[in-house]
């Protein structure tokens, strides 16, 4: 079988070949390939150490104690930067670990001899393949380099050997996750791998076949989720506290990911049900088992998560906010049943938010942005009861380029309500109004011609015929937009000067308003609102 390799890591895999190393491209992107998928990034290993990597290609740089060399491409990859020099590919060298002192890093790393050395180090099965490219394309290098824009889209047909002493492919094809070897001795090693078991598990699921994480563990086998092998998954159970030794920057960085994965729900319902979460959000737990009033039908905890999974964002800050929006009720809550009441959790919540985002070690954008979003969750909109001034004081609240995120968070607190529409009639009406507000009215401000300065062009002086000449020529750019230049208008006004202004002033406003009654009809058309 042929596999699409882009062309610049075929041609690191060759250079190395050809001078006599071993060479494979493993880990992530060779799981990726199997399951057919476009990997990220690109990762070879190889028998080479790093100073005579760095002899084969003078365009890399090793700036690690870990024997990888990062060596510079033409662009290829589809992230990053269209302006972006070059892009990397990582080649390291075979390498042994010794112990974890910290649970954190190796205490030192030792070069290995053999390729199946180097993957017993590695975390998952999945992640243990290696494939080793036997027929390969031979695209010039040199000839792209005039056009590296289209990089890209440079791959070329591959087949491969697989080298795989770990049946990681047959835990692909049976959607498993499994720890290489003894799983405890993995996770004792480094525990920010129970967090990637998870983070694979919310990456690789499809939303439609999931409903919760932990249950899917007990599954009948024959289904398409995945799942965490049983040992694998009792591992973590088991030292789970030991995420604890890893850092924040760390935890945040798999915990995003989460968040961003396509089932973030059923990644969020593992951290808790392995013990995960009690050490890295405790206050999300605090919502397990807190009803609501008559309002939800769901528990504070399960309509977090409902409220994240249905959010139709994909940005970071926006997801946090949808996981976080109520994070605030069980310290609010007041009474019990169907009228029970949670008085100012939005703003509790945003407090917790920002609290829990600073431990987490978030850029403070991430954090203001998000937290923003979860004070401001409860807004009140009804049709006919909410005027455009209340509108205007929630968009100087919230600012106008983030009334869309804030829309957001409500859809997934309405979807995670239980709710069958995401988006009602009213909050349809609420978005026409705030487009409607936050644009210019059809004013003489569109004008190219301020009014001192028609008033200086044609030497008259403040009064009627000014606010007259100006409806006019408004009137006239409505229908001829290319008159709005300042010449123009000067010209223009100077005939006015000798018309019926009045009689103009009246047949202007007519078109004026004839005009803003169409923009508004416009914009009640594309919220759908008519």
């Amino acid at each position: 079988m042929n596999y699409s390799i882009p062309q610049p890591v075929v041609d690191t895999l060759k250079a190395l070949t050809e001078a006599g190393f071993e060479a494979s491209i493993v880990g992530g992107c060779v799981r990726d390939l199997l399951l057919h998928r476009e990997p990220k990034d690109w990762d070879i290993t190889t028998n080479a150490l790093p100073e005579e990597v760095q002899k084969l290609f003078p365009e890399s740089f090793y700036e690690n104690d870990f024997g990888t060399v990062g060596v510079k491409t033409i662009p290829f990859l589809k992230t990053g930067s269209p302006e972006r020099e070059h892009d990397i590919v990582e080649v390291t060298t075979y390498r042994i670990e010794s112990a974890y002192t910290d649970r954190r890093r190796p205490d030192a790393v030792l070069f290995a001899k053999t390729l199946e050395e180097d993957l017993s180090r590695r975390d998952f099965t999945m992640n243990a393949i290696a494939a080793a490219i036997i027929n390969h394309g031979t695209h010039n290098i040199k000839q792209r380099n005039e056009n590296s824009s289209q990089g890209s889209m440079l791959h070329a047909p591959c087949s491969m050997s697989i080298v795989d002493p770990f049946d990681g492919q047959k835990d692909l094809e049976a959607k498993i996750i499994r720890a290489v070897g003894n799983a405890e001795e993995r996770f004792n090693e480094d525990a920010l791998r129970m967090m990637r078991a998870i983070r694979l598990f919310s990456e690789l699921s499809l939303q439609k076949n999931q409903e919760s994480g932990i249950k899917n563990q007990d599954k009948k086998e024959g289904n398409n989720d995945w799942k965490i092998e049983e040992k694998t998954l009792e591992a973590i159970k088991k030292y789970s506290s030991l995420i604890t030794h890893v850092s924040m920057e760390r935890i945040r960085d798999e915990f995003s990911r989460i968040i961003l994965s396509p089932h973030p729900k059923g990644g969020v319902e593992l951290l808790e049900a392995t013990g995960l979460l009690h050490h890295i959000i405790p206050e999300l737990e605090e919502g397990i088992g807190v009803g609501q009033n008559l309002h939800h039908i769901y528990t504070v905890w399960e309509h977090n998560l409902r409220a994240l999974e249905t959010c139709p964002s994909k940005k970071l800050h926006v997801r946090l906010a949808a996981l976080l929006h109520d994070v605030g009720k069980p310290k609010t809550k007041r009474g019990d049943g169907y009228r029970s009441t949670f008085y100012n959790h939005d703003h509790v919540g945003a407090r917790m938010t920002r609290a829990i985002l600073t431990r987490l070690r978030y850029p403070k954008d991430i954090i203001e942005k998000a937290t923003l979003l979860v004070d401001n969750h409860l807004f009140y909109y009804n049709v006919g009861e909410v005027g455009e001034a209340s509108v205007r004081r929630l968009i100087k609240k919230v600012g106008l380029e983030n009334m869309p995120d804030l829309m957001d968070v409500r859809i997934g607190d309405r979807l995670g309500s239980g709710t069958p529409k995401a988006k009602p009639y009213k909050l349809r009406h609420l978005e026409y109004i705030i487009e409607k507000v936050s644009k210019d009215p059809v004013s003489v401000k569109m004008l190219a011609l301020k009014g001192n300065d028609l008033m200086q062009e044609l030497g008259i002086t403040p009064g009627p015929k000014v606010g007259a000449i100006l409806d006019v020529l408004l009137a006239e750019v409505i229908e001829n937009p290319a008159q709005n230049t300042k010449e123009s208008l000067v010209t223009r006004g100077r005939e006015l000067m000798e018309h019926d202004l009045e009689k103009l002033r009246k047949l202007a406003k007519e078109k004026i308003e004839e005009k803003q009654e169409e923009d508004d009809a416009n914009i009640k058309k594309n919220h759908w609102v008519e």
